[in-house]
């Protein structure tokens, strides 16, 4: 899942992005509203943190202006505690409210229960359960399972099998999955990529008889049933 962070208080910001990149999913950020429209318009992302006090453009003209083509989820961040403002945000478009300051756990959760809610609507656009030979992938209760028994995996770990799994018979290169998974530019010196494939694979393929996460030598890896 892609999130866009909306928020000018900086170290705020960070720490969001570090929390909710730790709880699996990829974050952008955005520390004004003009940027912030900018992104929430093009980037195509699950949902919206938004701060409803920011310079260039305030949080509620940015929800405004979202809502003319977009019905992204967004959870408004706010300052302000008196019942009136929370309504003018839940008015113009905002899904929820959560007053500074707050719990992370909290946030998280909030976030959880708007993505869910969502998850109708998306459904007929992507599936949220994925399923390779003897293993499934619930992409909203971030569960995974082969043979029955449930897979640990990190948040990095689940992020690169989920975008496997929905790009399942394709080869994906190196470069590919450094993007996608971790934001970041490729480089032939650092082995990140390779390091979070070989974990993948002790916890998905070496307990069990078939091989489900392939390499194609100069390409990169493909995720599919090979049945003979």
């Amino acid at each position: 899942m892609k999130l866009l962070v909306i928020e000018d208080e900086v170290k705020l910001a960070e720490y969001l992005r570090k929390g909710l990149t730790e709880s699996g999913y990829v974050v952008d950020l955005a520390h004004d509203g003009i940027d912030g429209l900018h992104l929430a318009m093009e980037g195509g992302y699950d949902l919206l943190v938004l701060d409803s006090m920011l310079p260039g453009i305030d949080g509620l003209t940015l929800l405004a202006a979202l809502r003319k083509s977009k019905q992204t989820p967004v959870l408004m961040l706010t300052a302000r505690v008196h019942v009136d403002d929370r309504v003018r945000g839940l008015q113009g478009g905002a899904d929820d409210y959560l007053t500074k300051p707050f719990a992370f756990s909290e946030l998280t959760a909030r976030i959880q229960v708007l993505l869910r809610r969502a998850a109708p609507a998306q459904a007929s656009a992507e599936p949220t359960v994925y399923r390779v030979g003897d293993l499934e992938v619930d992409l909203l209760r971030r569960k995974a399972t082969r043979a029955g028994q449930r897979l640990d995996l990190t948040a990095k770990e689940f992020n690169l099998l989920a975008l496997m799994l929905r790009r399942q018979g394709e080869v994906l290169s190196r470069t590919e999955l450094a993007a996608q998974v971790w934001d970041m530019n490729y480089d032939s010196e650092t082995n990140v990529v390779e390091v979070a494939i070989r974990r993948l694979r002790n916890k998905l393929d070496a307990p069990f008889e078939r091989v489900l996460l392939h390499t194609v030598r100069g390409m990169g890896y493909v995720l599919e049933d090979r049945r003979p």
